[in-house]
């Protein structure tokens, strides 16, 4: 998904982008030393990869590495664990997926390990054991805590299409004309991504990183593992549990994603909860216009964002070095719209008056937050992590082919949502990328695992949450009742959500009946 789709707490510019929602490949594509191996692991044709002895090292990777750092302050240690490139061939080409791991201080209660996933898919996870310790409070001593950076991720073996971009997602325009040229941005995007990475794109897919899950289970030496997954991490978690049922111990999704609607247009049906969001934080800047400027009613600041549209349909808006058009001011929008807090609306309602003033002809320099949010998507300086992301979307699952079925669905959501519906219908390089190696998994029809969602999330929406829950009637859902927030555990600040899902992994015993948990007071946002 663009910025806002993945979930973090941490502060680093890199998990932030990831969490906002990217040369030709250089593969590490060596095959791993000869192990030796128990007798009873020679009918295995993973073995290899099971059995293998993890070189566990500092995480830090020279001075600049903050996230590096972060991690040996609260003292993890890093490894690589090779893993199959296409585990129809076991016997080939292998890569890289990166972990870190924060053990468990109270051994003598330890349930084992918590790999996370904080989303995306791209996201990068390695660096986000300590705010998750943190966020486990006591229980936190009884796990291994263990970040991973998936095939292709962050610290994984690369993957880079050369991209213009950080993000495959564009506003689809106000015509024709606009979606024409969205057609042939995407098209490129594709074949960018055949050209630098063609090798490799038929084993970037959810059903791998799930299998490399598997492997880095082996690795540590556990039967079964803990997992807590955010946004689309929630899917990597009902893949996982779908092909490996007996190896799972505790099982947290929060930002959960009906696996009926996963797939390359996963943002179809977000219009209502975005443009709902999008009101909340109108009625929050109205009330702040003598700080922003931006109206004096919730209904003036959301003609504010519509003028600005207009403008730059008009003519691209300058805000620095930067030329934003219509297919780039929505995404603005999308993007302002994830976190439910003062600062992340202080931060957008900024970026929006910069943008205003730009629509008034005069000389701006983009505010951090936007300018961080006009690098991701009009430079290539993220090209790696939307060439990752798409890479997994589109493996998973087809896309429609023919241009003509996405510019009738964004007409038609044009008419109930003129800023988001060209957005959340747009085509995308999907439509251009060769089928899938693999069918979508058909996912298991219950686990007994602990769903949380916030009525308001603008990304993975809550009947997402309660779709899953009624498919597993054996899980619970922790609702957290009138926040417009995606990701709630340990990063909104919910007493209620955070001490129901400590007390899941610390008893392992889901709560007796769904919990749900209200939001903060209006105005009293951190």
């Amino acid at each position: 998904m663009p910025h806002g789709a993945s979930a973090s707490a941490s502060t680093s510019t890199t998990t932030r982008r990831a969490a906002l929602g990217l040369a030709t490949l250089a593969l590490a594509l060596t095959a791993s030393p000869a192990a030796t191996l128990p007798a009873q692991a020679a009918s295995d044709p993973l073995a290899r990869y099971h059995h293998q002895r993890l070189d566990w090292k500092s995480c830090v990777r020279g001075p600049d590495d903050a996230t590096g750092k972060e991690l040996e302050q609260a003292g993890a240690q890093c490894a690589d664990v090779r893993v199959p490139l296409d585990y129809g061939n076991p016997d080939g080409r292998t890569v890289t997926v990166a972990i870190s791991r924060i053990r468990a201080t109270d051994t003598a209660h330890r349930v084992g390990p918590l790999l996370l996933n904080g989303g995306g898919p791209g996201g990068q996870t390695l660096g986000d054991p300590p705010w998750v310790r943190a966020a486990m409070k006591d229980v936190a001593a009884r796990y291994d805590v263990v970040g991973v950076d998936p095939r292709f991720v962050g610290r994984s073996t690369p993957l880079d299409c050369h991209w213009p971009t950080g993000s495959a997602f564009r506003g689809a325009g106000v015509d024709r004309a606009g979606f024409d040229r969205m057609a042939a941005f995407a098209q490129d995007l594709a074949q960018r991504c055949r050209r630098h990475a063609g090798d490799v794109l038929p084993y970037v897919n959810t059903r791998n990183t799930a299998r490399d899950l598997d492997v880095i289970r082996a690795a540590l030496g556990e039967r079964r593992i803990s997992y807590l997954g955010y946004s689309y991490g929630s899917y990597l978690g009902e893949v996982y549990t779908t092909l490996f049922p007996g190896r799972v111990e505790r099982v947290v999704l929060d930002g959960v994603i009906d696996p009926d609607r996963y797939g390359p247009r996963l943002l179809r049906g977000s219009e209502k909860a975005n443009r709902h969001a999008l009101k909340d934080w109108a009625s929050w800047a109205a009330a702040r216009h003598a700080t922003y400027g931006l109206g004096r009613t919730g209904g003036a600041v959301l003609a504010t964002v519509d003028r600005v549209q207009g403008a730059a349909a008009r003519t691209p808006l300058r805000l620095g070095t930067y030329r934003v058009d219509e297919h780039v001011v929505p995404l603005i929008v999308f993007n302002g719209l994830s976190q439910d807090n003062d600062i992340a609306y202080g931060d957008f309602a900024q970026a929006v008056q910069d943008l205003l003033r730009a629509a008034q002809g005069r000389n701006v320099t983009p505010s951090p937050w936007l300018a961080e949010a006009l690098g991701f998507m009009l430079t290539g300086s993220d090209s790696h992590y939307g060439s990752v992301q798409t890479a997994i979307l589109c493996g998973d699952a087809a896309a429609p082919r023919d241009p003509e079925v996405y510019w009738h669905d964004v007409q038609r959501a044009r008419e109930r949502d003129e800023l988001f519906g060209p957005v959340t219908n747009d085509l995308n390089p999907c439509a251009f990328w060769d089928p899938p190696r693999e069918r979508p998994t058909v996912i298991r029809d219950d686990l007994p695992a602990l769903l949380v969602n916030a009525t308001g999330d603008p990304r993975t929406t809550y009947d997402g949450a309660t779709a899953v829950r009624r498919m597993w009637p054996s899980s619970r859902l922790v609702t957290l009742r009138g926040a417009d927030q995606h990701a709630v555990y340990g990063v909104y600040g919910s007493p209620c959500a955070d001490a129901t899902v400590n007390t899941y992994l610390a008893t392992g015993r889901l709560p007796a009946k769904d919990v749900t948990c209200a939001a903060r007071p209006s105005g009293t946002r951190p």
